[in-house]
């Protein structure tokens, strides 16, 4: 049986330091590659580009995963600017093509965090630009270590991934944002126990988006690596 290539949405830094000479590098985490690997797929990760380019990109993968990063531009979902957020707009316009081009195509979709939250913008939702004073429990976990789970999951029965997590489980957490108000044809199939999503379905185009970090505790977490397993065998 063929490999599934597994196309990855990279992510872009203008400057990478002294190191290498300050130049822009196109990269996604390690940690992403090695799951997928370990899943028996093949990673190809997709540099940010034109929009027009995401027919092209999709058409050479079985798969799309879009990882975490940068907040998404509050314009796509009908609110202001906030100061203490980073955008990457090319980012944003490439990923919403290749969204679009993968549901076209019938390519699955897993999405991480930041993918997550911009598959609930690409399906009508709209963004919590900061959910700190919205919940007592604490969703940016440093200093806890990446991979050591840090809040509970709750999760629907229905979920692609209740094999795996079962009804309540612990997820680790990293990210100031969250979904609102849940995107046309989206489901939420897992929450926090304080009511913040953390994982949108669609059976039917079989799109699954969590907010947790499989990628930075496969290494650690049987379920983790479980979750790319499922991505990458199941989807």
């Amino acid at each position: 049986m063929s490999q599934s290539i597994i196309g990855i949405a990279g992510n872009m830094i203008h400057d990478a330091g002294e190191t290498l000479y300050h130049l822009p590098v196109s990269y996604i985490p390690q940690g992403y590659i090695e799951a997928v690997q370990k899943a028996g797929g093949i990673p190809l990760v997709l540099p940010i580009g034109q929009p027009e380019f995401a027919k092209t990109y999709i058409q050479q993968i079985d798969k799309l995963i879009l990882a975490g990063g940068q907040d998404i531009h509050p314009k796509y979902y009908g609110q202001a600017e906030s100061e203490d957020s980073r955008y990457l707009i090319c980012r944003d316009q490439f990923e919403l093509a290749l969204i679009e081009e993968a549901l076209r195509q019938g390519k699955p979709i897993f999405a991480v965090c930041r993918g997550m939250q911009l598959l609930n913008v690409y399906f009508g939702g709209s963004l919590y630009q900061d959910i700190e004073d919205l919940t007592p429990v604490n969703h940016m976990q440093n200093p806890i270590p990446r991979e050591e789970p840090s809040h509970d999951l709750l999760m629907e029965n229905s979920s692609f991934l209740y094999p795996i997590y079962g009804k309540k489980a612990k997820v680790n957490s990293f990210h100031h944002q969250a979904v609102k108000t849940v995107g046309q044809s989206l489901t939420v199939t897992a929450q926090c126990s304080d009511g913040i999503v953390e994982a949108i379905e669609n059976k039917k185009q079989r799109i699954l988006g969590v907010q947790w970090h499989p990628d930075f505790a496969y290494s650690q977490q049987e379920k983790e690596q479980a979750v790319f397993e499922y991505v990458v065998n199941q989807l």
